[in-house]
């Protein structure tokens, strides 16, 4: 039999269908959701309840992330679902910024798949987003490339290019790549991004340097290209964001 028959056989017998909710609500580091077509949580586990302030499933099935989360936020993963909804593309892999209910903030990486009906349109979608371990700065895998780490952390503004850093490591490109996801999660080029923004963070919430200088300060060519990835990766402009942290 094809694997689709046997889940067809399988899932026929079900009293109800599997939606993995009782599996998901074991993981604390870990936000899972599906979403019909109108956006609205039909699904969440408990992490995403607990993240959101709330107590209850209840207070989350039914409404879109623009009604739960606050409006420069909501708005912005509101987007996100509609861009699935309407290209029918998958969201893979991406490195965000989480801001919690009860305050601090948390570095992800985001998937969501679109969910088709028998006809092949798009229903809904399902996705979920992982958070960042923490770094074994003690182990050997670590220690063959903290001169890049380093490197890297020392000057965001650089031209940081895969080969020239691998060099610098005594490694093939393909093993440093291998090493930063082993180490964490991330590409080198998602490792780069994620220190600028750090960089840019800090420095929007304690100056009054310009969004500009602070842009050409993080590796940014233009402001725009540095707006257009901060509000990608955090759901807000840096604007809002230094407004927001003030």
């Amino acid at each position: 039999m094809t694997a689709v028959s046997l889940q067809t056989e399988l899932f026929a017998q079900l009293a109800e269908p599997f939606t993995g909710e009782a599996l998901f609500d074991r993981l604390t580091d870990l936000v899972f959701f599906i979403k019909n077509r109108r956006g609205e949580y039909v699904v969440v586990n408990q992490a995403l309840v607990d993240r959101c302030g709330r107590r209850e499933k209840s207070e989350l099935i039914g409404r879109r992330a623009d009604e739960l989360f606050p409006a420069a936020l909501g708005g912005g993963y509101r987007a996100q679902d509609e861009s699935v909804f309407r290209n029918g593309a998958a969201i893979l892999n991406q490195l965000e910024v989480h801001f919690h209910a009860a305050g601090g903030r948390g570095w992800c990486l985001t998937n969501k798949l679109p969910l088709r009906d028998r006809a092949g349109q798009i229903a809904g979608l399902a996705g979920f987003s992982r958070d960042l371990r923490a770094a074994n700065e003690r182990s050997q895998d670590y220690a063959s490339i903290a001169r890049v780490v380093h490197h890297i952390q020392a000057n965001p503004n650089d031209t940081l290019r895969l080969n020239p850093l691998a060099s610098r490591a005594g490694l093939s490109p393909y093993q440093l790549e291998e090493r930063f996801r082993r180490i964490f999660q991330l590409t080198v080029g998602q490792f780069i991004q994620k220190t600028r923004l750090e960089v840019a963070m800090n420095r929007l919430r304690e100056s009054t340097t310009s969004i500009a200088e602070i842009a050409q300060e993080c590796g940014y060519s233009d402001q725009s290209a540095f707006t257009r990835q901060f509000r990608q990766t955090t759901g807000l402009t840096p604007s809002a964001y230094r407004a927001t942290a003030a």
